[in-house]
């Protein structure tokens, strides 16, 4: 905001907006509302059957009375598209799993109050609840021939108390015990603080019983469980260091003997090996990885373990993109896989000599609130794979391809519904110049329903988090909002983001915020230049690592009229202390402890430059979060406040790091921006 206005044509430009967006706002129900978010649905977790017939899918909606994101699981006919609900209710039905022969479907629910495994019969619909666990399943896994299952689960463990204390009076009212904190790793966002005990692997029968621990010691084996080809051993990845805690990126594999527990190391290299899978033959392991060179971003790679002789190799080397969630086909000649690629979401297929090839675009559609990637996929014995599809106008639905075909059918269409009778804003892909070394940046450009190239409209610049992640042409709930309010909104892919290379991601190693801040500019100087923007008229929010690079742009130029800087990072000293992975953040992301580089935390700290802000700014964070502490925020908040600088502090209670979790703080979160760009 310039300072230099009168106060009569502040009062005239604040009226003329809000008359403009209220005129706006009633233009009728036909554009996407606030309210709508809770009409929502999207696809999850799609699991294809082995023979390819049909798909299982978590069905996620909105519980408006709880506030709650709920799902159940619907089943798809693949040649017809006939869907039917397998479960129903405002419950949490989730990962479900074919057996090997495609008759039986298990699956997690909290139907009954708890977190527990249940077995479906697909011929009959019967039911049966198969256990009776104190903590919640994950990692659930078929044995080859399906009589077993295996899953991992936190054994809980109490700790000794800390100091001897005088017994208490029987009736008596003292005060709570105190919290002795001996662990590195004690807390983690959306979780709290951590309850004390270790994530172990156990087996039960396929028709349930009592789990049978295999895993033991104080160390978590979690993730992707693969059972070896004979069904005798299961294959985890691990960190069983004894420094596990102050090794974040360090896992290797192990084969756990269901016999007698005893356990196998199978890699041994610096830096993580995860995501096992073991090829149809039993002979080979693929997994992902890399070598760890203490980068801010390495690029996870797939490498395949030859059970033989006990040597890997890494398949995908010239292929200069992540590779996740890799699955043999049936005839162990390749792998699917999937791989963010310039603001798109793939799934990709591999051969053994490490040809890629393309199978499926536009996978995601999960994360309703900001156009992230994210989604997945499953693959049948015949190649078909079902996946997560999504586009700016749709969150996921269902869709098949195979590698044969490339012609994507989809089999859903959640929200037609809600969408068929709405107007929504329309996205286009911009390519533009960064006017620092000329490099070529992405974006994307959202214009308002109803829009006309021949009028001015307002910006929202929204940055995305990560900063390792990227944004892209997918369905984004916050910025169809914003749109709804007439804004024209442009969120950006600059340097540090992800789909582009390990090379570009690793120009802001070390030196983060950088010239991150000159692609932003640049990307909202390219939509200037498109002749329907206000420039009058800028706004900036972001979150997590947006809401970093938003409290360094407003240090950095006053052009904007007004900011929001939601869940950000203000002083890298205190965070890096603070923060649920500061085992992991002063390792990568700076040249060694705090207290050895203070000055080196200082100049990347928006902190540093809060003596140069003069744009009203708002401070927006979850009081529960832990990856970014509010206190982060309420030093800028402070800091602002002493330098008589317009601000809020908007604290969100019972949030993490994840403000939009629930629908109602999606809503909120929205509705607080909008207020404050409205405001100025």
């Amino acid at each position: 905001m310039k300072f230099n206005r009168s106060f009569f044509a502040c009062v005239c430009i604040c009226t003329f907006l809000t008359m403009q967006f209220t005129s706006t706002l009633a233009a009728g129900d036909n554009r996407f509302q606030q309210s709508d978010v809770f009409e929502l649905e999207y696809a999850a977790d799609p699991q294809i059957s082995p023979n390819g017939n049909r798909t299982v899918y978590t069905r996620k909606f909105m519980d408006i009375m709880k506030d709650r994101v709920r799902s159940n699981l619907w089943l798809i006919d693949n040649k017809t598209g006939e869907q039917r609900p397998l479960t129903t209710g405002n419950q949490n039905d989730s990962s479900p799993r074919f057996s090997p022969d495609g008759k039986k479907l298990i699956y997690v629910s909290s139907s009954n109050g708890t977190t527990q495994l249940y077995c479906r019969w697909i011929d009959t619909g019967e039911i049966a609840k198969l256990t009776n666990l104190l903590s919640s399943p994950s990692g659930i896994a078929w044995s080859p021939d399906g009589s077993q299952i295996a899953f991992s689960m936190l054994k809980p463990a109490e700790p000794k108390p800390f100091a001897s204390l005088p017994k208490k009076p029987k009736g008596a009212e003292w005060a709570a015990d105190f919290k002795v904190i001996r662990r590195t790793a004690y807390r983690a966002d959306g979780q709290g603080y951590l309850k004390h005990g270790y994530r172990h692997l156990y087996v039960i029968p396929a028709d349930g019983g009592t789990p049978r621990q295999l895993t033991s010691g104080e160390f978590h084996h979690r993730g992707r469980i693969a059972w070896s080809a004979d069904g005798k051993s299961l294959v985890v990845s691990a960190n069983r260091s004894k420094d596990w805690e102050l090794e974040p990126r360090q896992s290797d594999l192990y084969s756990v003997s269901l016999a007698n527990g005893s356990i196998k190391q199978l890699t041994d290299r610096n830096g993580p090996d995860a995501e096992p899978t073991v090829s149809p033959d039993g002979t080979k392991i693929a997994y992902t990885g890399f070598n760890d060179e203490k980068l801010s971003y390495q690029i996870t790679r797939l490498s395949i373990l030859n059970l033989t002789n006990g040597k890997s190799r890494t398949v995908t080397t010239a292929f200069d993109r992540d590779v996740n969630h890799p699955v043999w086909s049936s005839d162990g000649q390749g792998l699917y896989f999937q791989f963010d690629d310039l603001g798109t979401t793939k799934i990709g297929y591999v051969k053994l000599d490490g040809t890629v090839q393309v199978v499926a675009d536009d996978v995601g559609g999960t994360t309703i609130g900001r156009p992230y990637a994210s989604g997945s996929f499953s693959v049948s014995n015949n190649g078909t794979v079902a996946f997560t599809q999504t586009q700016p106008n749709y969150p996921a639905d269902v869709a098949i391809d195979s590698l044969q075909n490339k012609q994507p059918k989809k089999l859903t269409a959640l929200n037609d519904d809600l969408f068929g009778h709405k107007q929504l804003g329309n996205t286009e892909e911009l390519w533009f110049k960064s006017s620092h070394d000329g490099r070529k940046i992405q974006a994307w450009v959202v214009t308002p329903p109803g829009f006309d190239k021949n009028k001015k409209y307002p910006l929202i610049l929204e940055i995305h988090g990560g900063p390792f992640a990227n944004y892209g042409n997918r369905f984004s709930a916050e910025v169809q909002l914003y749109a709804t309010a007439g804004y024209v909104v442009v969120y950006v892919n600059p340097r540090g983001s992800t789909g582009y290379g390990q090379e570009f991601a690793n120009l802001i190693h070390l030196k983060y915020p950088g010239h991150d801040f000159d692609d932003l500019m640049s990307g909202v100087d390219a939509v200037i230049e498109k002749g329907f923007i206000d420039s009058d008229r800028l706004f900036v929010t972001g979150g997590s690592g947006g809401g970093i690079l938003t409290a360094w742009v407003v240090g950095k130029t006053g052009r904007f009229r007004a900011a929001v800087a939601a869940k950000p990072v203000i002083n890298w000293y205190s965070f890096a202390l603070t923060s649920d992975g500061y085992a992991f953040f002063t390792q990568y992301w700076f040249p060694g402890f705090p207290w050895d580089h203070a000055e080196h935390y200082l100049k990347r700290s928006p902190l540093s430059l809060v003596g140069n802000v003069t744009t009203p700014t708002m401070l927006l964070t979850g009081e529960q979060d832990y990856r970014t502490p509010i206190s982060e925020s309420e030093q800028f908040y402070q800091a602002l406040k002493l330098r008589k600088i317009d601000t809020a502090l908007v604290r969100v209670p019972g949030s993490s790091h994840s403000i939009a979790a629930r629908p109602s703080h999606l809503i909120s979160k929205v509705a607080h921006i909008l207020k404050w760009f409205e405001m100025h």
